[in-house]
């Protein structure tokens, strides 16, 4: 187990917030009847596909580089990322005045690495199956003497992300609804996690679950065995901003005590959910973004039919010729 003084708490999701104003939105909470049919509950979708940068990750960025003192900034920061949490550090670097240079995998989709040069990103790329992002990270930040920024193993990021969770059990509150269960799509868990700290202090009710895809499924497996499991080298799937190795130490911590447990989906049910997410709810979901959503529509388990469930459509970065792909196709 990690020093718990290394875990957030709710109390750091809190002070996240307020370091978050002018920079993050507030995303909204959308239903339609026909996903409600299509999985037999009533289901809540947070729709953080239309946050900053198109995606969560824009809220553990800022509240991460907004502590960094202004005598830090000026040899910048790294971070390594598939795109989303790429994009999030390259805008919030930008909005700070801070350089930036993201270490992503070659195959990250086209559309991640243009929002990064967009906000002025430097981009070094690697072979995820071959090489380390971690060492790379390190030692560029050695070169330039600049601050690592890590995708969700960090309390800053965890209690950044956590805002999202903040935000959905108030919108929840607003409308006199309480969530019985809420799925989240699941990579390193930086955002789950957050967001169980955040419905601990107000919906301690409300089951939470993470999302994965089936051949990509260490958080289902970890919990299911109580420690942390890693994915086997070259397991594959569309959800490309999910593919994490394994669970982070300080995310397990959390997610051990905190997490119902996992769910499992194929790359045809996410793409059913893609589907669904653009014709009813009218906004885009990359793959990995939706995972929760074809969870939720297409493996809920049968004691949460019935139910109130929230959803995290987490992300929306998905180059336009493959999401056409997945729209006009019908698996």
């Amino acid at each position: 187990m990690p020093d718990p003084s290394l875990l957030p708490t709710f109390e750091d999701i809190l002070a996240a917030a307020e370091r978050q104003r002018g920079y993050v939105r507030t995303t909204p909470v959308l239903t339609h009847a026909a996903i409600d049919a299509e999985a037999g509950a009533r289901i809540f979708v947070k729709a953080e596909c239309l946050q900053v940068t198109g995606s969560f990750k824009m809220r553990g960025a800022t509240n991460r580089l907004a502590q960094i003192p202004p005598e830090g900034r000026a040899g910048g920061v790294v971070a390594f990322s598939s795109g989303n949490h790429a994009q999030g550090v390259a805008r919030a670097a930008r909005l700070f005045g801070m350089p930036a240079v993201i270490v992503m995998p070659s195959d990250a989709p086209q559309v991640k690495m243009d929002g990064v040069r967009a906000d002025g990103g430097e981009i070094v790329l690697y072979d995820r199956n071959r090489e380390s992002r971690e060492e790379i990270s390190n030692r560029l930040a050695a070169e330039r003497g600049a601050v690592v920024v890590p995708s969700y193993d960090d309390r800053d990021i965890i209690a950044g992300q956590g805002t999202a969770g903040l935000e959905f059990a108030r919108q929840m509150q607003a409308d006199g609804e309480a969530l019985d269960a809420l799925i989240c799509c699941t990579g390193g868990g930086g955002l789950i996690t957050g967001i169980a700290l955040a419905f601990e202090r107000l919906s301690p009710d409300t089951r939470i679950w993470t999302a994965e895809p089936e051949a990509h499924d260490d958080w289902a497996r970890s919990l299911e065995a109580g420690v942390i499991l890693s994915n086997a080298p070259g397991t594959r799937s569309i959800c490309d901003a999910i593919l994490t190795p394994e669970p982070g130490k300080l995310t397990f911590a959390i997610g051990k005590r905190l997490l119902a447990g996992g769910l499992r989906v194929s790359d045809a049910d996410v793409r059913g959910a893609m589907r669904l997410a653009a014709r009813h709810l009218k906004i885009v979901a990359e793959p990995g973004g939706a995972a929760a959503l074809a969870a939720a529509v297409r493996r809920l388990p049968d004691e949460l039919k019935g139910k109130r469930i929230g959803v995290l459509v987490t992300g929306g970065n998905v180059d336009m010729a493959d999401f056409l792909k997945v729209l006009l196709s019908d698996d």
